[in-house]
């Protein structure tokens, strides 16, 4: 039988430095595509980094990915939202994509978080049921 996991991905320790660089990583390169769509004329403010926030918590924990959620509203306020480059009160519209984003943020970071743990018990071998004890005698 094969176990399940992330084939060929380092899995990096949740409270790592490791795992918080990956988080400025994933942030960073989410601004990049982000600036790019923003270049071609999408004002989807965080559409690109929501599915980092899902494989940066699979990959490095909900510690790191919370981390990258925090990081990144005042980054889009300040780089994407207008006006540009600056820091101006919200709209309405802005607050609501914000609020949007972090439901969403929480809803997967979440489930990233219950798949690492699923992934971790398939990889230890599943969960074995009370008869399979070996302390239990199957006369």
């Amino acid at each position: 039988m094969r176990r399940a996991g992330l084939v060929g991905v380092p899995r990096v320790r949740p409270w790592s430095w490791q795992a918080f660089l990956l988080g400025l990583i994933a942030v960073a390169v989410s601004a990049a595509l982000q600036a790019i769509c923003a270049a071609l004329g999408a004002e989807l403010y965080f559409a690109t980094f929501l599915p980092s926030l899902f494989v940066l918590g699979l990959v490095a924990g909900a510690p790191a990915a919370i981390f990258a959620a925090l990081l990144t509203v005042p980054l889009v306020w300040w780089a994407f939202m207008p006006p540009v480059f600056k820091i101006s009160p919200l709209t309405a519209a802005d607050a609501d994509s914000i609020n949007l984003f972090f439901l969403l943020a929480v809803l997967l970071i979440g489930l990233a978080d219950l798949c690492r743990k699923a992934m971790a018990i398939v990889s230890r071998g599943g969960l074995k049921s009370p008869g399979e004890s070996a302390a239990t005698n199957s006369q």
